[in-house]
C-alpha cells in the first residue's frame, strides 16, 4: 500500500470523525465544561501538531517507523507470526485489531504503573475537562515511545499493511469517540460498553480519584479491563459531579502549551500518585 494513500485515508478518517464528535458535543453535551474551549483547544491542537512533527522527524532521521510502513517491511521480509501461519485476509485483520488493541491497553497500564512513564502520561490527565481534543493531548515524548512500542508489536505480529491501517483508523476514531463530551442514551451505552469503550466508561479514567483513574485503561475494546479486573462501571460521585484531571493541577496551567511540554521535567507539588490516592480516600 503506498504510504501517501494510507496517510490520506487516515487523515480523512480523522477529520471526519473529529468533526462528527465535535458537533455531537455541541448538540448533546454530557457535562458543562470547566474551562472555555478557547482556552483549551488551541493548546490541545498545538500539541497534536508537535506530536505529528516529532513522528515525521523520527521517520526521516532514524527509521521509517510509521506503523503501516513497519507492516510493509514485515510483509516483504516475511517477519512475524502472521507471515508464518498464513491466515485468511479477513481473519488476519480481525486478529490484528484484537492483538494490537491489547498491546495498546498494556502500554496504557504501564504508563500508569511505571513512574518514568507516568511523568509523561500525566500531561494527558492534567486536562481539567475531557472532550474530543483530549484524545489528541499526549506529550511528544510519550508519542515517540508509543510509536516505537507499536512498531515492535507490528513487526513481531507480522500484520499486513491493510490490517494495521484498519487498526490505526479504529484506534484514532474510537479514542476521539470515548473522550468526547457526549451524552449517549443509557440503553445504548449499556449495550455498547459490552464490546467497546464508551464516553461514560472512559470518563471514569479521567477522574481525580486515584482508584478511578487507575481503571478503565481501554481505548477500543472493553474486554481487557473486565478480564484483568481493572473495570469501573461508574464514578463514585456521578458523571456530572465528578472532577476531571489531577487533584494538584486544578488551575488554568494545564491549558498553557509551555506548561504542558515542561510537565514531565517538573516535580509534582505533592507527588501525583499519593496525592490522588489521599483525595480518593477523602471523597469529592
Amino acid at each position: 500500500m503506498p504510504e501517501i494513500g494510507g496517510l490520506a485515508i487516515r487523515l480523512a478518517a480523522f477529520l471526519g470523525i473529529f468533526a462528527i464528535m465535535a458537533v455531537a458535543e455541541l448538540l448533546i453535551p454530557k457535562r458543562e465544561l470547566t474551562m472555555r474551549r478557547g482556552q483549551r483547544w488551541p493548546t490541545n491542537f498545538a500539541i497534536v501538531v508537535i506530536d505529528s512533527v516529532v513522528v515525521r522527524a523520527m521517520a526521516a532521521f532514524v527509521v521509517p517507523i510509521a506503523a503501516v510502513a513497519a507492516a510493509v517491511v514485515a510483509e516483504r521480509m516475511g517477519w512475524g507470526l502472521f507471515n508464518l501461519v498464513g491466515l485468511p485476509g479477513w481473519l488476519e485483520v480481525l486478529a490484528a485489531v484484537v492483538v494490537l488493541d491489547f498491546a495498546i491497553w498494556l502500554q496504557h497500564l504501564a504508563a500508569h504503573k511505571i513512574p518514568l512513564l507516568w511523568r509523561m502520561h500525566r500531561m494527558h490527565h492534567a486536562d481539567r475537562d475531557i472532550d474530543v481534543t483530549t484524545a489528541l493531548r499526549f506529550h511528544p515524548l510519550e508519542i515517540a515511545l508509543s510509536m516505537l512500542w507499536k512498531i515492535g508489536c507490528v513487526l513481531a505480529l507480522g500484520a499486513s499493511p491493510e490490517a494495521v491501517l484498519v487498526f490505526e483508523i479504529v484506534l484514532n476514531g474510537l479514542a476521539m469517540f470515548n473522550h468526547a463530551n457526549v451524552a449517549l442514551p443509557r440503553v445504548l451505552d449499556r449495550w455498547l460498553r459490552l464490546v467497546i469503550v464508551t464516553p461514560d466508561v472512559h470518563r471514569v479514567h479521567h477522574s481525580v480519584v486515584r482508584r478511578e483513574h487507575d481503571s478503565n485503561y481501554g481505548f477500543n475494546l472493553s474486554i481487557w479491563d473486565r478480564l484483568f479486573r481493572t473495570y469501573t462501571a461508574e464514578p463514585e460521585g456521578g458523571h456530572i459531579a465528578m472532577r476531571i484531571g489531577l487533584v494538584e493541577y486544578q488551575t488554568d496551567e494545564p491549558a498553557r502549551l509551555g506548561w504542558n511540554l515542561l510537565l514531565p521535567f517538573r516535580r509534582s507539588p505533592h507527588t501525583d500518585r499519593s496525592a490522588a490516592s489521599k483525595f480518593g480516600q477523602s471523597g469529592h
